[in-house]
């Protein structure tokens, strides 16, 4: 198994334990609106696990293309999830954390490019 799919399904087990914990234990600590942002990032942390899994079963693209994308992903998802994670606990932790707000528009703006990367890599393929 590639490093790339190992880290794929490490990625999506940890979506599952933050999912349980977000549902289990912090329920109790955050408000409604924090839990959703919470469960947003869950939810596109997950859309992108499933990404990866697709991408290593396209052939018309590259490895070197599929490792690109793939820490483009991984980069996107740490700016974008990892911010409203914390940002959604920041009262939990009695952090102040809301320099991390511009840091999540471009991890989503990471995250919209990697999906128009990949289209151009899959259109333009050319097996060497």
């Amino acid at each position: 198994m590639s490093k790339r799919l190992y880290f794929t399904f490490i990625l999506g087990g940890l979506t599952v334990v933050l999912g349980a914990f977000g549902a289990h234990s912090l329920e109790k600590l955050l408000s409604v609106d924090q839990l959703a942002s919470f469960e947003t990032g869950l939810r596109y942390q997950f859309y992108h696990v499933f990404f990866l899994m697709i991408l290593s079963l396209i052939p018309r693209v590259e490895e070197k293309d599929k490792n690109r994308i793939a820490l483009l992903i991984y980069t996107g998802l740490l700016l974008f999830s990892g911010s409203i994670y914390l940002l959604s606990l920041q009262d939990v932790f009695g952090l102040d954390l809301g320099f991390l707000g511009p840091v999540t528009p471009i991890g989503g703006s990471l995250l919209i490019f990697v999906w128009f990367y990949t289209a151009y890599k899959i259109k333009n393929y050319s097996p060497g």
